[in-house]
């Protein structure tokens, strides 16, 4: 493996809910060369969580819990206290293949501010991973619609594999977003409004274990409120003043 360059400091942020029995094991399959610090974001686990973390070794912050989105911006301010300029989500529940991460993390410290893991570069591969067939068809939709409206060209608008910069996160900001999972799709459309680069490498996800993907019926509720997120976009677009899309530089 080609050596990282060293004129950047790169945080890992291992995102942990209840993750106790998964974490020993995405820890061991981080690429840890690929970093200058890991840290675990913990959303407020009820689980032995933090006592592994401590078994392990991995500096661990935790909260109160307050949702996907909530815990992602936690990790993102504290690795931004610790100086990262590129930051790395890490689902604790060892659902998206970390050996991905070396290069994208080339790509994002070269090419982008903003860096997501696409599982539709080839289109079958999901359903070949087992992803089933209702979220399989519903992402297609909905990043077909994501893609006419943010014009940007991403093969998926919904993943959970994300790398941001510090350039992304003091550009585009944090408040007002959710502490949900919509989170993950207000930070796109942002990074598209104030025109940074958002780029995608090819990735794959395990689907054949145990993880903690949301619920369908929360999964519905989400897709509706991304069209919300699309519709103060256009408005933004237009000209008027929204307290979501807003570039602080």
């Amino acid at each position: 493996m080609q050596a990282r360059p060293r004129n950047y400091k790169s945080v890992g942020i291992i995102l942990t809910w209840n993750c106790a029995r998964f974490l020993e094991n995405i820890y061991k399959r981080v690429p840890k060369e690929c970093f200058d610090e890991i840290i675990i974001a913990d959303d407020g686990s009820t689980d032995d969580t933090m006592s592994v973390a401590k078994r392990l070794g991995i500096r661990a912050f935790t909260h109160e819990h307050s949702g996907y989105g909530g815990n992602i911006k936690f990790g993102l301010k504290k690795a931004l206290e610790l100086g990262a300029d590129y930051m790395v989500e890490i689902h604790g529940d060892d659902q998206y293949d970390p050996s991905f991460i070396p290069g994208a993390l080339q790509v994002l410290s070269q090419e982008a501010d903003f860096l997501l893991g696409s599982r539709f570069v080839d289109i079958r591969q999901p359903l070949r991973d087992k992803m089933p067939l209702v979220r399989y068809l519903a992402n297609i939709g909905l990043s077909f619609i994501d893609r006419i409206v943010l014009r940007v060209p991403l093969t998926e608008f919904h993943t959970g594999f994300r790398m941001y910069s510090r350039n992304l996160i003091e550009t585009v900001g944090l408040d007002g977003t959710s502490n949900d999972h919509l989170f993950s799709f207000q930070i796109i459309a942002k990074a598209c409004y104030c025109k940074l680069r958002v780029k995608e490498i090819s990735i794959r996800c395990n689907y054949a274990q145990e993880h903690s993907s949301i619920s369908i019926v929360r999964s519905v509720v989400y897709a509706l409120l991304t069209f919300g997120v699309l519709f103060y976009y256009i408005v933004a677009k237009m000209g008027f003043n929204t307290k979501l899309f807003r570039c602080k530089r």
